[in-house]
């Protein structure tokens, strides 16, 4: 669509213009005429301009704003961490060793997640940014894209899931029941992905155009529905088989596909976008733009999957139960870390708007705002996990075992909490420009380049707790680096 136009534009402007849109910023002399022959030329209609040039995240006040996109968001994402912690809670009580299975299987699963998460992602980028231009017609263009590549990728795991999940718990672990229940979960979850892929792709897209009650209620909805069916799988209830680990994938699954469900009914009613699911158009350069940020955010969610197994590698040279206890920290944490990343969902279509409107005081009060609720927020969950760490690990039945090792790890841990506040809304700024490779090179430095070399020395010379004490090195080292990264990226806001 952008080279059709710029071959459609006959004089010098049109060289300038084109690059610029390259760029996903509209130049300072883009006047009302210019715009009104823009729409024009992408199809969009008077009625649909005049709906985005009235959309919020250009013109309510950034204070509400942010509260309107964020809370939402934030609540939705809470009840996603419920859900994490309580299929986990029943999951133990089923057995320990059933809880071990689970969090062997987490890194796959995981990596699962952040290719949905982290191309969707992307696509809101780019649908966010080319409504702040006036280009209705390409935002419909970059859903349509995002969508075939979304399905792709859903299709690959679940070839994934079928064909390596018991090689991959094979790594871990040769107890049969482990290994069996690892690999009956892992299978599940993965070739029945098709429902997290499309349910995350329409709440990304709905939260580009500014609405975030929708993406609450298919967030909330799934989980809603996976926590009322988990203990009903698991441990046979009405009429159900008891269905052990299986019941959790199943009813992890249902959940996902619920909320795929709603996704696609509340998507086909938004006015901003007006697109096809069945018949969706496929653009080289749009999957480029989208995949430009798109791929450094799966990286730097997906490198959480590496991570993960090599602490597990790592952990389990000490004693099993420390990989359990690293799956119950992963579980705890997101309570605290999901409304911080519900935070960075809800402003980064508000930094993508006004990036592409040229909005340089909306995108720093954004920012400012973004940062002291997290860090405050994170401050709070950091005092719950060194105060009452025992309370937390007595939610998943602990033994006195698992305490021991569990008690200095959520402690220690607790530390980061704020440090990764700033970083997690620093790199809001990096996704929202199209620059997100440097969220990626955080991500990679932070988790693989630091946090897994320091846990893997400190536990050698201090013990189990020196693993955990890596944490607060690998934190300090990402955050200094974003810092950095967010200084240049300043340059980029002289509009």
């Amino acid at each position: 669509m952008k080279n059709n136009k710029a071959e459609n534009l006959k004089d010098k402007s049109a060289g300038t213009l084109s690059a610029n849109k390259a760029q996903g910023v509209p130049p300072k002399d883009w006047n009302s005429k210019t715009r009104q022959s823009e729409s024009r030329r992408s199809g969009s209609g008077s009625k649909k301009g005049a709906a985005t040039e009235g959309n919020r995240l250009g013109t309510m006040p950034v204070g509400q704003l942010i509260i309107a996109m964020s809370v939402p968001t934030m609540f939705s994402m809470l009840i996603q961490a419920l859900y994490n912690i309580v299929d986990s809670i029943f999951v133990a009580r089923f057995s320990e060793k059933a809880l071990t299975a689970v969090s062997l299987a987490f890194p796959m699963q995981n990596l699962m997640i952040s290719f949905a998460v982290g191309t969707s992602v992307g696509i809101c980028s780019v649908i966010s940014r080319r409504l702040g231009e006036r280009r209705e017609a390409d935002a419909n263009v970059a859903a349509e894209t995002g969508f075939s590549i979304v399905l792709a990728f859903a299709v690959l795991f679940i070839l994934t899931g079928l064909f390596t999940s018991g090689p991959f718990i094979r790594v871990y672990t040769h107890d049969p029941q482990l290994l069996e229940m690892g690999s009956i979960y892992l299978r599940i979850c993965l070739s029945l992905s098709a429902g997290v892929f499309v349910s995350v792709f329409c709440e990304k897209s709905l939260q580009a155009t500014g609405d975030t009650i929708h993406p609450m209620l298919i967030q909330a909805g799934g989980a809603i529905f996976n926590i009322i069916f988990d203990p009903i799988l698991i441990f046979g209830k009405f009429g159900f088989p008891q269905m052990g680990v299986s019941g959790a994938a199943y009813a992890t699954v249902a959940g996902q596909f619920f909320s795929m469900i709603l996704g696609i009914v509340f998507l086909k009613k938004n006015t901003y976008l007006q697109f096809s699911l069945l018949h969706p158009r496929f653009r080289k350069d749009t999957a480029r733009d989208i995949m430009a940020v798109g791929f450094p955010s799966i990286v730097m969610q997906g490198i959480g999957t590496l991570m993960t197994s090599l602490m597990n590698g790592i952990l389990v040279s000490f004693d099993v139960l420390a990989t359990t206890v690293f799956g119950v920290y992963f579980k705890l944490q997101s309570f605290v870390f999901m409304p911080v990343f519900g935070m960075n969902s809800g402003i980064m279509p508000i930094l993508g708007f006004n990036y592409g409107a040229r909005n340089r005081a909306r995108i720093m009060q954004t920012l400012r705002i973004g940062l002291t609720f997290a860090i405050l927020f994170m401050s709070a969950g950091a005092a719950v996990f060194f105060l009452f760490p025992d309370g937390l690990l007595g939610l998943f039945n602990a033994s006195e075992k698992l305490l021991e090792i569990g008690r200095p790890a959520l402690r220690t841990i607790s530390f980061t909490f704020p440090l990764a506040a700033v970083s997690v809304i620093l790199m809001s700024l990096f996704q929202a420009t199209g620059d997100g490779y440097l969220s990626m090179i955080v991500s990679i430095v932070r988790q693989i380049f630091f946090l897994i070399p320091a846990s893997w020395i400190l536990g050698r010379v201090v013990g189990l707790e020196g693993v955990w004490i890596g944490y607060i090195v690998a934190e300090a080292a990402a955050l200094t680096l974003t810092v950095v990264f967010y200084r240049k990226e300043l340059k980029k806001l002289n509009f």
